[in-house]
């Protein structure tokens, strides 16, 4: 399921004041009192995940933006809905929004066809938390299958349930880039290492629709809940 979520910039503000992490904050703190209220402390995956504020530009007042939501879990976002409901003026980082207008997507199916929304983060070393590079280490063979291993780990974690995907997670792919990203988060810096996708394609079996469309909700890779892995249906 999906949220979207329109809102109106009380100030102007260059894009970059509005990072990742004030972005995952602000989800956190719909989170307040709610069932999902300690999600933030809860060790392992997190099942939700969002896209860049769109369009993107820096921020001026009466210009419409727009942020994604993500989730396969509909009570998640459900409850971040009700919460919005109840809002008129929330705060990303220091600046406040006015709600324009949310929505709720039901229904929504992972298509034979995806592009990335935001980069796909992989691990190639999750003890020495070292991310993979194309750059460093031009190896499509390793990222799908560290990809696959990373989405059957989190479908096992969130259904309970084993599956058995034999095939290749896709048929083929078109790569665009590697971006690096910079995260502020307590006033300390990192770098996260990322790639997008111009295409990322799959005749997906109607047995494995369901892991696909969990896939699709909860987003591809690494830090999820961070914003990263965010897919759409290729048009």
């Amino acid at each position: 399921m999906r949220l979207i979520i329109k809102f109106n910039p009380l100030s102007d503000c260059k894009y970059d004041a509005i990072g990742k992490y004030d972005i995952q904050g602000f989800i956190y703190s719909l989170l307040k009192d709610t069932e999902f209220k300690n999600y933030h402390d809860i060790k392992g995956f997190k099942f939700f995940t969002f896209s860049n504020i769109f369009p993107v530009c820096d921020f001026k007042q009466d210009n419409l933006k727009t942020i994604i939501i993500s989730s396969p879990s509909s009570a998640f976002i459900k409850v971040l809905y009700y919460q919005l409901s109840n809002l008129e003026i929330f705060r990303l980082n220091k600046y406040y929004m006015e709600k324009y207008k949310v929505k709720l997507i039901k229904n929504n199916k992972c298509s034979n066809s995806i592009i990335t929304g935001t980069p796909i983060v992989l691990f190639e070393n999750n003890y020495e938390n070292r991310y993979y590079s194309f750059n460093q280490k031009l190896d499509f063979n390793f990222f799908f299958n560290r990809l696959k291993e990373n989405a059957l780990k989190k479908y096992t974690a969130y259904t309970q349930d084993e599956i058995n995907l034999e095939s290749d997670l896709f048929d083929s792919f078109e790569f665009n880039r590697e971006v690096s990203m910079r995260i502020i988060m307590k006033n300390q810096t990192f770098i996260i290492i990322g790639s997008l996708w111009k295409v990322l394609e799959k005749n997906i079996a109607r047995e494995d629709r369901k892991f696909y469309n969990f896939l699709f909700d909860c987003g591809l890779g690494e830090k999820n809940s961070l914003g990263m892995g965010f897919i759409n249906n290729r048009r």
